[in-house]
């Protein structure tokens, strides 16, 4: 049975409609073009004559045929074509910015939700293979923790009377910025300057703080004397250089640039080399087009969906009052989101990570996407959690500790400064050994002290006590005191914290708290209460 092709039909046949008309025609959907302009459709006619030519939006509306309609006409018509195109049942894909004013494009999404169709919105550059690798470095840490990115798109070539430089070439950029960082950012601003018509901005410098630490940079013109766009992402291990107008051996870069600084004190730059990143030559709006096709066909969400579209539509609404406003900075707040938890404006919490209520993330802390820290936890400075990482309620880790993945803390647990988890027994920086992470618990209560190590592959017991600077080679047993290297049982602890003595009968009652304990095969445990 052959594959359904849904008939497409392309709003607007100028400069970027003409290659939406070739890339549909080549994915054998395209039925039918539509545009003001008779000499474009008379170019149409004789690129694709068998193509169905229209010069009214609603002739493509009431074709029940057509089932997917691509807005490609100039962006302030976007939201009105698109509306009746979703009012009509059609799938919607339309070009970027969604819409010029932020209230007509939430409209657009409630729209196509209400009416059960696919609004996707043609951020190109988020289908480029470069993207996707650049996208790929940051979520595994590749790159380091990301410091800054920016962005530089110019050129001299269309100017545009109906919208200004940051709407027509920013949204590109924004968009990406926010997919590799996984947020919005907390504060916007814009400046820029008119020279050819004072009432639209021909160059705007856009800034984007986030909540991070992390700043964005986006400078857009289109009276440049020549073509650049290059965008740059910015870690504490590495740079990436993705240049969209090189050829594809050095589309995107990496440079292992080091700094260090010199008596302590004087910062010294050492260069390295870029290292190109082989790519797939894959064309980003082919690739767009053919997702758009597979979501029609499976009803899944595409990547660069109508919520999605919003977001860098609230960044773009929110530069443009900077902008008028003189470039004054303008608080931006994450729609909807009220976080149960404390984060410092150094910590960051990758997008996916889940995190209880009333917990708090001091400076410079990283907690990566996978992981799940229950509720009222502490992480101290420069904690960093892993992927996939397991967290319970009431856990303490203090300053410069690293929970790999394959830890597992229940509550209750004290991490104490500088302590180190491990997750490979036999670490080799030329092998990868991701496939034999070994798992460690730590079970409720559990204290770990101060420079301790704990090995891959053991369990502490609950209320087990490491001492500070021990090296933990071998399981430890519920409520044993633990220490040197090999760490050693010499004792056993209260829950409470308090060292234990046993009586001949193997009887011990904490002389801080009165708990009993009792001892049966070497092993102990809160001892049963017996009922007078």
């Amino acid at each position: 049975m052959s594959e359904h092709k849904p008939a497409v039909a392309v709003i607007g046949c100028g400069g970027w409609g003409r290659n939406h008309l070739r890339v549909w025609d080549r994915l054998g959907c395209l039925r039918a073009a539509c545009d003001l302009d008779p000499g474009r459709l008379e170019e149409v006619s004789r690129q694709y004559p068998d193509v169905r030519l229209l010069s009214d939006p609603e002739k493509v509306f009431a074709d029940p045929e057509i089932e997917a309609a691509v807005v490609a006409s100039p962006a302030p018509t976007h939201y009105e074509i698109a509306r009746q195109a979703l009012q009509q049942g059609k799938h919607v894909l339309v070009e970027k910015p969604l819409a010029i004013r932020l209230e007509d494009g939430r409209e657009l999404v409630d729209t196509a939700r209400r009416m059960g169709k696919l609004l996707m919105v043609g951020h190109v550059l988020e289908f480029h293979p470069a993207v996707a690798k650049l996208q790929q470095l940051v979520s595994s840490g590749d790159l380091g923790r990301i410091q800054y990115l920016s962005s530089n798109r110019l050129n001299i070539g269309k100017i545009r009377t109906e919208e200004n430089a940051l709407w027509s070439f920013a949204p590109h950029d924004i968009a990406l910025i926010l997919r590799l960082l996984g947020r919005l950012p907390e504060r916007v601003s814009c400046q820029g300057g008119a020279y050819l018509d004072h009432h639209v901005a021909d160059v705007t410098l856009t800034g984007l703080t986030f909540s991070s630490g992390v700043r964005g940079h986006i400078f857009v013109s289109w009276l440049h004397p020549f073509k650049e766009q290059r965008f740059v992402v910015v870690g504490t291990r590495q740079m990436a250089v993705f240049d969209d107008t090189a050829d594809w051996s050095g589309k995107l870069v990496l440079y292992s640039h080091q700094v260090d600084w010199v008596d302590g004190q004087v910062p010294v730059a050492r260069r390295a080399e870029g290292t190109p990143i082989e790519l797939t030559e894959t064309e980003p709006l082919l690739a767009e087009c053919s997702h758009f096709l597979d979501c029609i066909r499976s009803g899944q969400t595409p990547l660069t969906d109508g919520k999605s579209a919003l977001r860098v539509l609230q960044v773009l609404a929110t530069a443009q009052k900077s902008l008028e406003s003189g470039g004054q900075p303008i608080d931006l707040a994450e729609p909807g989101e009220e976080k149960p938890y404390f984060a410092h404006p150094t910590a960051v919490v990758d997008k996916g990570a889940r995190i209880g209520r009333n917990t708090r993330i001091w400076h410079y802390s990283h907690v990566m996407g996978s992981a799940v820290l229950g509720s009222s936890c502490v992480l101290g400075q420069n904690v960093f959690v892993g992927p996939e990482v397991r967290i319970g309620d009431q856990v303490k880790i203090q300053n410069n500790v690293s929970v790999y993945q394959g830890v597992e803390l229940e509550d209750d647990v004290f991490c104490g400064p500088s302590m180190v988890f491990t997750n490979v027994v036999n670490p080799r920086s030329a092998i990868e050994r991701k496939s034999e992470f070994l798992p460690t618990l730590v079970k409720k209560g559990a204290t770990l002290g101060a420079n301790c190590t704990i090995l891959c592959g053991h369990t502490i017991g609950e209320y087990a006590f490491v001492a500070a600077g021990a090296v933990v080679t071998k399981d430890v047993e519920d409520f044993a005191l633990v220490r040197g290297v090999p760490a050693q049982r010499v004792g056993w602890m209260c829950r409470c914290g308090i060292k234990l003595s046993f009586n001949e009968g193997e009887r011990a009652q904490c002389t801080a708290c009165g708990t009993s304990y009792q001892k049966k095969a070497g092993a102990v445990s809160i001892a049963e209460q017996v009922k007078a």
